[in-house]
């Protein structure tokens, strides 16, 4: 039994070191990692695991030797944002593997790159037909950027001279039942306002929505919880 108790305080304390260093370290989209982002991401794991499985009375080496690889990796992140020739060396440079639909192989050889990675990656932005694309560039995070001939862009207002107008971004009114209040003092309303709006709709509280916005114009737009659908369709098998 004190074994089961020993590994779950130790479990407790690996999970608790690990969301300090992650808080420390930042945030990061999994396609903005590179691969020191991915090395120091399994060495932690692998530091914190140790610490949970250790029969010893190891913990505190554990964490100690967590807080330096933390510390030396975040000292080699902001060195690589402040030194050019450092983010090169450790991260890579991008490279073009498309020009003016021609493959590059040199290139795709240099990046590691195959033929399938890259089809792949042109299908996942709808491109089917390779000498439709201008410029492809495979990035260090593994992403690939596409830009496609100008005739095979598709056509915007500005290419049609149609004015437009600003849109914005919609403000979260209500999120799950509760309230933003933030969001409603910085459009100058407040709650009574709100619950108005709300009973005209034929609806008595917050708590019978989903999910309620405010777009730039003032149009409220109100998803509740329970919906009333006539036909609700089903793509299942």
């Amino acid at each position: 039994m004190e074994q089961y108790i020993e590994i779950l305080l130790k479990t407790v304390v690996a999970f608790i070191g690990i969301l300090v260093v992650s808080k420390l370290l930042g945030k990061k989209q999994m396609s903005q990692m590179s691969f020191l982002d991915y090395a120091a991401g399994i060495v932690l794991g692998v530091i914190a695991a140790a610490v949970c499985i250790d029969r010893g009375n190891n913990t505190g080496i554990w964490m100690w030797a967590l807080g330096i690889f933390a510390l030396l990796y975040l000292i080699t992140g902001k060195l690589t944002v402040k030194s050019r020739p450092l983010r090169k060396l450790l991260e890579g440079e991008p490279a073009v593997v498309i020009h003016n639909g021609k493959i590059l192989e040199h290139n795709m050889a240099r990046m590691r790159y195959d033929m399938e990675n890259l089809l792949a990656q042109l299908r996942e932005r709808n491109v089917f037909n390779i000498a439709d694309v201008e410029f492809a560039v495979a990035e260090t995070n593994g992403g690939l950027s596409v830009l496609m001939k100008s005739q095979k862009r598709p056509v915007t207002p500005q290419d049609l001279g149609i004015p437009t107008k600003y849109e914005g971004l919609p403000s979260e009114i209500i999120v799950d039942g509760l309230v933003v209040y933030q969001n409603l003092q910085q459009n100058n309303l407040d709650e009574q306002w709100l619950i108005t709006e709300l009973k005209n709709r034929g609806y008595n509280s917050p708590r019978e929505i989903k999910y309620a916005s405010l777009d730039v114009d003032g149009n409220l737009y109100i998803d509740e919880k329970e919906d009333k659908m006539a036909h609700m369709s089903d793509i299942s098998d």
